[in-house]
């Protein structure tokens, strides 16, 4: 929710600035000038991009003003899941979880965490790998190697939107330009009327310049800026699960294993030792 405050901060220094320097706020009211500027720049969106790819930016664009939704209570529900199935493995053998992993959404186990449940992606990730352990044919180096690989790819998956909005914000100013352009060419076919009447055509266009810039840098660009956060967040979660399932591949204990996880979090989302501890033996006390 920081982004609609950063705006109105924003704006309301621009324009007080101006105002207080002695400057009439209705002149900067130029619609025409703002229909040249963001016309051109959700025209660039649409022509440079995919179908695909722009299903994909509206659909993660919300989350930049909702937030990532990663918290310290999402992490720590993460770990204990992680160490509940990992005590399961180790008392009941693997192929106690054949159930869980084939069907999550009607698991006990999973759904006694339910902001993991509904974690679609996140999900599928931890449900795959448990069926590629419980099938045996992979050792941990290829375990490793096939997470980096999809890490990598859903890395780049996640940056694409992000790349899309920053790439819009970057051309914001020349659009800013190419409206004004446009008034001052306007101005010049006007060049017979009074003095008074042209400044008032060459301060409308002056006006393209500074919406182009003021749009990028104040608008758009910080929403940009927040979805890469945003996407950074998000991808702790799937490091976590990569590194309790390798730990627990390379004969640690469950309590161990999900220590290793709690380690690669960010240090003000990371839960303390003692409150990992705590859950994880409330979960075996149940």
């Amino acid at each position: 929710m920081t982004i609609p405050l950063g705006w109105l901060i924003g704006m309301l220094c621009a324009l007080g600035g101006y105002a207080l320097h002695g400057g009439h706020l209705g002149v900067l009211w130029q619609p025409t000038e703002v229909l040249t500027i963001v016309g051109a720049a959700v025209g660039y969106m649409v022509a440079s991009n995919s179908l695909r790819i722009l299903k994909q930016t509206f659909a993660v664009l919300p989350s930049a003003f909702k937030g990532s939704g990663a918290s310290k209570r999402l992490y720590l529900d993460l770990l204990c899941l992680m160490f509940e199935l990992l005590t399961k493995i180790r008392r009941d053998g693997f192929m106690s979880l054949e159930g869980d992993i084939e069907e999550p959404e009607n698991s006990a186990l999973f759904q006694k965490y339910p902001d993991i449940a509904k974690d679609h992606h996140l999900l599928e990730f931890l449900t795959d790998y448990l069926r590629m352990m419980l099938g045996g044919s992979l050792n941990v180096v290829q375990i490793e190697s096939l997470m980096e690989q999809e890490l990598e790819v859903h890395h780049q998956s996640a940056h694409v939107p992000v790349g899309v909005i920053q790439k819009v914000a970057d051309a914001l100013p020349a659009f800013g330009i190419v409206a004004a352009v446009m008034g001052v060419v306007h101005t010049m076919g006007s060049i017979g009327l009074p003095p008074a009447e042209l400044g008032k055509l060459i301060g409308a266009a002056l006006v393209g310049t500074f919406l182009g810039i003021l749009l990028a840098y104040s608008f758009v660009g910080p929403v940009a800026t927040v979805m890469e956060q945003n996407a950074e967040s998000e991808a702790k979660a799937f490091l976590c699960v990569k590194a309790v399932l390798l730990a627990h591949l390379n004969g640690f204990t469950a309590q161990a294993a999900v220590e290793f996880g709690r380690k690669i979090l960010y240090a003000d989302l990371r839960p303390t030792f003692k409150e990992l501890d705590e859950e994880t033996k409330a979960v075996k006390g149940k």
